[in-house]
């Protein structure tokens, strides 16, 4: 598959800590969910591949991926460049953390995973990435229409100054603490949450308050949380929670502090 053959690229470079940035875009642009980039960052641990390049490939998949870049449009030009600035962020810096408290040492536990499995069988690499992200495009579209009819309920039924109070430009500091910790527990699907998104930033809600939101949550979603966890110990789950969390809460801050 395409994110096979790239890394296979990138491993034989010689880059150190300067495939961080490469590994973190690949994680973007991988079509796959975290489900699918688990199995491939086994097969290349299995094959000595980095522990920070992996790191950063896998938290920017986390964060963000072809379709729900798509879906983020309807945001706006600086949202979506917000979205995929801090998304690749995300993983260069876990990558450089990794890098810093785990040099001499492995940091995921891929002993549960054996050789990936794949549907993507055409042999033209740019017609598996296309019917890959259609694959993904046709699991996630229902929850993107549930999130428009949620945002007609919202639009109905949600006063807008409760919006403008609470993630509003003069509670901005506070407003980015509660996006960020709503993302844990509402978190459920990219393409559902972008409506309401583009709802509550019409009703005043802070760009920073928007970000932090767009990363604690699918950092944090119980589907990712549940996969995470057969790669990590205990200690390294909570660690792994904890820098989804800060990151997102610094992240919603510097961009109400610069915007």
């Amino acid at each position: 598959m395409l994110t096979q053959r790239l890394f296979q690229l990138l491993s034989h470079k010689n880059l150190g800590v300067l495939g961080l940035l490469p590994a973190s875009l690949l994680g973007i642009i991988s079509p796959l969910c975290l489900y699918g980039t688990l199995p491939i960052a086994a097969s290349f641990s299995s094959r000595g591949m980095r522990h920070d390049w992996l790191a950063a490939f896998m938290m920017s998949s986390v964060l963000l991926n072809p379709q729900l870049l798509a879906y983020s449009v309807i945001l706006g030009r600086q949202m979506v460049l917000f979205r995929l600035l801090f998304s690749l962020l995300g993983g260069v810096i876990a990558g450089v953390l990794v890098s810093i408290f785990y040099k001499d040492k492995p940091f995921f536990s891929f002993g549960k995973f054996g050789e990936p499995s794949t549907r993507d069988v055409h042999p033209n690499i740019l017609l598996r990435l296309l019917f890959n992200m259609g694959r993904n495009i046709k699991a996630t579209g229902p929850y993107f229409f549930l999130g428009i009819v949620l945002t007609a309920l919202y639009q109905r039924y949600v006063p807008a100054e409760l919006v403008s109070q609470v993630f509003g430009s003069g509670n901005r500091g506070y407003g980015v603490l509660t996006a960020a910790a709503l993302g844990v527990p509402l978190y459920v699907c990219g393409g559902g949450t972008v409506p309401l998104l583009a709802e509550w930033l019409i009703r005043g809600m802070s760009p920073g308050s928007a970000v932090a939101f767009m990363l604690s949550g699918p950092a944090t979603k119980i589907t990712n949380l549940s996969a995470v966890k057969a790669v990590f110990t205990g200690r390294k789950f909570i660690v792994y929670i904890l820098y989804s969390v800060c990151f997102a809460l610094i992240s919603g801050l510097l961009i109400n502090i610069l915007v």
